[in-house]
């Protein structure tokens, strides 16, 4: 590597993605892998971060942004709860870094993609304002509805990262929609369907009994099994409307992306499902809690891939058929004489 000038490090100073840029171009492949690393990260943490509440261990650390009053980090004084909670803070890093090469691996693409640009910014300022709000989390012991907020933004976090990594493979032209208008508008009642079920699993958190602390945490002011009741309920709504999305889509004779998009989802709906039952019914044991956590995500991207599937970005802008001429069409009708 030559050396670099004085102008080139008050450059690199000034705007470091912009130096980057001038200087690296990544194969699209590689733009499309830190997407995918920053999407699966994402999941990660959510993952992890429901180990922490379902060991006991939200307090382990019981302040922020310092584990301790007098030190940032655990201490063995602590436990193996001090070091589960200080563990998934970390992580938060590793989460940051994915999310730093996907930004990165994005502004260097040529020809630039500002829209791919954004979106990976847009993870960024979410998982900023998450580690804040995870930080109140702790401040406030755990408070549900807290912790409820805390798990929505991670899932517009995975919302975000799973668009973008849908971005890495398509082109920046005009969408081009593979299906009618009415289909789209089932595959939108299905994402706010999948929302409202999301949400309400929250509820189900907040009011159960995985306080995420041994000692006396509030809880929501909600009868459990009731909340859990209606929870299944939405869980059916999904499975039915993807059922009929997958029978609609054959009807009008649907290119195979969507159908292969809605296969994927009503097969992850019904694993969830299944794990979802057997906690219920066996008094929710930690592991299946957490397998239903990581359910959770995998339904969501499911959904979404649904959703971005119903439109295709070419490349490049298709070329327009020239028009046939009133003559030429006559004749070609008439066929050989």
């Amino acid at each position: 590597m030559p050396n670099l000038t004085r102008a080139d490090a008050l450059a690199a100073v000034r705007n470091p993605l912009a130096f980057i840029a001038a200087r690296w171009t990544p194969e699209p492949r590689t733009v499309q892998r830190a997407a995918l690393a920053a999407l699966v990260m994402s999941v990660v943490i959510v993952v992890t971060g429901g180990a922490v509440r379902l060991t006991g261990s939200g307090l382990g650390c019981p302040t922020w942004p310092k584990c301790t009053e007098d030190s940032i980090n655990n201490t063995a004084e602590m436990g193996i709860h001090g070091y589960i909670e200080f563990g998934n803070r970390l992580l938060t890093y590793v989460l940051c870094a994915a999310v730093g090469w996907a930004i990165i691996a994005a502004r260097s693409a040529k020809p630039y993609r500002r829209g791919l640009t954004r979106l990976g910014w847009t993870q960024f300022w979410v998982v900023m304002g998450n580690a804040i709000l995870g930080g109140i989390v702790v401040l406030v012991g755990l408070n549900p509805y807290t912790v409820a907020a805390h798990f929505l933004l991670s899932s517009a976090l995975i919302a975000v990262a799973t668009v973008m990594w849908q971005r890495t493979r398509e082109g920046d032209t005009e969408p081009r929609p593979l299906v009618g208008k009415a289909v789209q508008q089932l595959v939108w009642v299905l994402v706010a369907a999948s929302v409202l079920l999301i949400a309400v699993g929250t509820v189900v958190t907040g009011a159960g009994p995985h306080a995420g602390d041994s000692s006396e945490v509030e809880r929501m002011p909600l009868d459990w099994e009731s909340v859990s009741k209606l929870h299944a309920v939405l869980a059916w709504i999904v499975v039915t409307l993807t059922f009929a999305l997958w029978f609609v889509l054959k009807a009008v004779d649907a290119p195979k992306g969507p159908l292969a998009r809605t296969r994927d989802l009503f097969l992850i709906l019904l694993a969830q499902g299944a794990v979802g039952y057997v906690q219920y019914f066996t008094d929710l044991p930690e592991v299946l809690v957490g397998l239903h956590m990581f359910g959770s995500c995998l339904v969501w991207i499911a959904t979404l891939r649904v959703l971005l599937s119903l439109r295709e970005r070419p490349e490049t802008a298709l070329p327009e058929l020239p028009a046939q001429q009133p003559d030429a069409v006559s004749a070609s009708m008439a066929g050989p004489r």
